[in-house]
């Protein structure tokens, strides 16, 4: 399956378009991840817990995008868009959007 955030695959033709696609994951970090990601905010830096929590919300949204396009027939999707939203405290949502297409 060919994932790419641009409207075209470089040397690939683009024989259909199917639908629109997309995988939404929703992540919760425990009450520790808060209180470090807290300190960290504080005291200035990076919150590896919360990297770690974006990249396995992408990771796994990009998947259910992929399989969701790979059921309706595609081999490609095209046009990606993620987006990350902050829902409550300590719940992170990724959505991951395209475009399912047949390439050849």
């Amino acid at each position: 399956m060919i994932i790419t955030t641009t409207p075209t695959i470089q040397g690939r033709e683009i024989e259909e378009y199917i639908s629109i696609v997309s995988g939404e994951t929703i992540m919760g970090a425990n009450v520790v991840r808060d209180f470090l990601a807290g300190i960290t905010d504080i005291i200035g830096g990076r919150s590896g817990a919360y990297e770690s929590k974006l990249a396995e919300g992408r990771e796994l949204a990009l998947k259910e995008m992929a399989d969701k396009a790979k059921a309706l027939g595609a081999n490609a999707v095209v046009g990606v868009d993620l987006d990350f939203e902050t829902l409550r405290d300590g719940m992170m949502m990724c959505i991951a959007t395209g475009t399912a297409v047949k390439v050849r």
